[in-house]
């Protein structure tokens, strides 16, 4: 993975560092994860509801950081609470880069390309700096924060960045491996920061998630047979017996106990900056698999607090934000 960004520099961190935490939030347009991809799925309706997640990040001192793609970005009813929690100083704004519902439209159609880094230059590039003037027309700045939608970088992504002044880079999801759905593969990448770019300018700040169990070293391989023989259940039974279990600092699909087991695997791996990361139409029922009722909601929300309780208390962690870490890294 490393390849698609370049040269990396490696960020030493000293092991009395406190743990840093930033909430990174995809704000974007409902649309069906699962099916193929339809430009007319624009509706904004569930950002509405972002005050569910903004309201417990100020409870606990932190700053979110929002990634809004085009249909967010370019409609009212999208960025208008956004906007207001920016210009109150209560959040950071990035851009978040859906192809297919981000013009210009001169793509094919394809599932395949909804991961922007597998377009040409020219498509990748035009298409992040229409949703950079859409974000400065709503919010009165060109963003610098980026992360690729579906995680989906590619091998000219570093030289568009690199033309369009990003300083910080989001995208990288250990240990995923999106290569059956035409992504990038993430199985061997790991949580820790590193600066990238001709320059070393640019901070990537990975998703926190990893292989955890006593398969160790094994880990991915020993992963990768139990998905392929996912009609014996094997990935759950080596779930189960704690082999190995694919793992990720979100409250979508993982549980409080998972998050500090993953947690502190990383914590021992030397890792310190920690990323809890969502998408904004999961909080409203029925919108993504995670969420299904108001109960199933009530149970969302307290995802957060039980983990942030753990991380700023019994971890004696730090809320921080994407250019805060980019102050203290770059």
């Amino acid at each position: 993975m490393t390849s698609l960004l370049g040269e990396k520099k490696t960020i030493v961190v000293n092991d009395d560092m406190p743990p840093q935490l930033i909430v990174v939030i995809d704000a974007e347009e409902e649309f069906d994860w699962q099916a193929q991809p339809d430009r007319a799925q624009t509706n904004v309706t569930s950002m509405y509801s972002i005050e569910l997640a903004q309201t417990i990040c100020e409870e606990y001192g932190i700053k979110p950081c929002y990634v809004v793609d085009y249909p967010v970005a370019s409609q009212p009813e999208g960025y208008g609470l956004l906007k207001s929690y920016y210009q109150n100083g209560k959040c950071e704004i990035g851009a978040h880069l859906h192809p297919w519902v981000n013009p210009p439209f001169d793509e094919h159609l394809t599932r395949n390309n909804m991961y922007p880094g597998n377009l040409s230059i020219a498509q990748e590039k035009q298409k992040l700096e229409m949703l950079c003037d859409a974000i400065e027309l709503a919010f009165g700045f060109k963003p610098t924060i980026y992360k690729a939608g579906r995680y989906g970088l590619g091998s000219n992504t570093v030289r568009v960045l690199e033309s369009l002044g990003f300083e910080i880079d989001l995208s990288m999801c250990p240990p995923v491996d999106y290569r059956a759905d035409g992504g990038p593969d993430y199985s061997q990448s790991s949580a820790h920061p590193f600066l990238f770019g001709s320059n070393s300018q640019i901070l990537e700040i990975p998703i926190s998630g990893a292989f955890v169990g006593w398969a160790g070293a094994a880990s991915r391989g020993v992963y990768n047979v139990g998905q392929n023989l996912i009609s014996l259940k094997l990935p759950g039974v080596l779930a189960r017996i704690k082999a190995v279990d694919r793992l990720m600092l979100s409250p979508e699909g993982f549980t409080t106990a998972e998050h500090i087991r993953l947690t502190e695997f990383l914590y021992k791996e030397g890792v310190r900056t920690f990323t809890w990361n969502l998408h904004s139409p999961s909080l409203v029922p029925g919108m993504t698999p995670y969420v299904n009722s108001k109960a199933d909601l009530n149970d969302f929300l307290d995802l957060f607090r039980r983990y942030f309780d753990y991380f700023f208390e019994k971890l004696s962690g730090q809320a921080t934000t994407p250019n805060q870490l980019r102050a203290r890294f770059g």
